[in-house]
């Protein structure tokens, strides 16, 4: 009698997700178990070629031996990334480039890691996955892809090279993994409210630089998107700057223009003074908008706004609120590998100290011998 394959499939609510699960309901070889999302496959010969049935969208799937049985992962990431592009969110694309056995991670296998720390995919282990994860963190902070060589600690001298990152990873095994890490920023965010030529060229100008321009003619900015990060220019003509200013100042916006001449500025600005608005917030408001280039007409208002933008842009004085998460972490006792505190698993209480493990493997190795435990751990 054939073995059986327990497939998750990673990304299921996405088309190609949902398409890899109709595949499977008609494969002779698999029985699916769960309206979206796993399934139960005999003969494990036959994954690879289900796997490449949807070339370029769904990649190779990871297949590892858990209690006894072979699990594999079908991983519907490509719709997973778009939708979160779409959505203006960070998040870092890890695959595995090169793996050596036993390590479960597989190559080409795949995960998408949000500023959080969630892992939508798979990439290996418990001893891996942490690892990567804390890089990836620190890849969304500085914007800069890498590529980590995890592995035994005996190995990494022998592992380094210009742009690789060396990481051990103290796994009882002798496997070992390189993952690229790609993160992939949302591009910048424009909200203009207003109707008038300046607003056209504005949106047109940041659109030709590849920015996500919104444009909406009323004062309601949050329902336009603006948001951490944004850069939002009121453009009304006096129609209803005070209510737009008022909304952007409710956003974490990272700029916040207004139009007018520095009278009219003047006028709004004491106007949301007097409904209570706080002087750290009247000094977000750049007012008049852009740079002084004198007596200009509407559409070259646009660029002297836009030139503004870039030069801030430029010298980071636009910076959003920090992309990745905080995180907290432990070491662990026994391989001295670093423990997200949040999500352990692993957890001792000894002497009124909680101790946290990366495995149940170092969990046990605690509880048999506790003078294991690093001087001033």
């Amino acid at each position: 009698m054939s073995s059986s394959v327990d497939v998750a499939i990673v990304g299921a609510t996405g088309y190609a997700g949902q398409e890899l699960v109709r595949i499977l309901a008609r494969h002779p070889y698999a029985r699916v178990t769960a309206a979206m999302g796993s399934a139960t496959m005999e003969a494990p010969r036959k994954l690879p070629a289900l796997a490449r049935i949807w070339d370029g969208e769904i990649l190779p799937y990871a297949s590892e031996r858990v209690n006894g049985s072979t699990q594999a992962v079908f991983l519907a990431l490509p719709e997973a990334a778009a939708e979160r592009v779409r959505r203006g969110e960070p998040f870092v694309r890890a695959s595995v480039v090169w793996r050596r056995a036993p390590s479960s991670g597989q190559q080409g296998s795949g995960a998408l890691i949000g500023p959080e720390g969630s892992v939508e995919g798979f990439l290996g282990g418990a001893c891996a996955e942490p690892a990567v994860v804390r890089e990836a963190l620190r890849a969304l902070e500085d914007g800069s892809p890498r590529l980590m060589f995890l592995g035994p600690e005996a190995e990494l001298d022998a592992r380094r090279r210009e742009g690789v990152l060396c990481v051990p990873i103290a796994c009882a095994s002798d496997g070992a993994l390189e993952v690229y890490l790609e993160p992939v920023l949302p591009r910048p965010h424009l909200v203009v409210a207003g109707g008038s030529p300046a607003v056209e060229a504005l949106v047109a100008m940041a659109g030709a630089l590849g920015w996500r321009a919104t444009a909406v003619d009323g004062p309601d900015l949050a329902a336009a998107g603006a948001g951490p990060g944004s850069m939002v220019v009121v453009a009304s003509q006096g129609r209803y700057d005070e209510a737009a200013v008022e909304s952007a100042l409710a956003t974490e916006a990272a700029y916040i223009g207004l139009v007018a001449s520095r009278r009219r500025a003047g006028e709004v600005l004491g106007y949301l003074r007097q409904r209570g608005a706080s002087p750290e917030d009247l000094a977000r408001v750049r007012a008049p908008a852009g740079l002084d280039l004198g007596r200009i007409a509407h559409r070259e208002i646009a660029v002297a706004i836009m030139a503004d933008l870039v030069r801030l842009r430029a010298a980071g004085d636009l910076r959003a609120a920090p992309v990745a998460a905080p995180r907290q972490e432990a070491i662990d006792p026994v391989c001295g590998m670093s423990v997200e505190v949040a999500g352990a698993r692993h957890r001792l209480e000894r002497d009124g100290r909680t101790h946290l493990f990366c495995s149940a493997g170092c969990m046990a190795a605690f509880e048999a011998d506790p003078s294991r435990v690093p001087s001033g751990a």
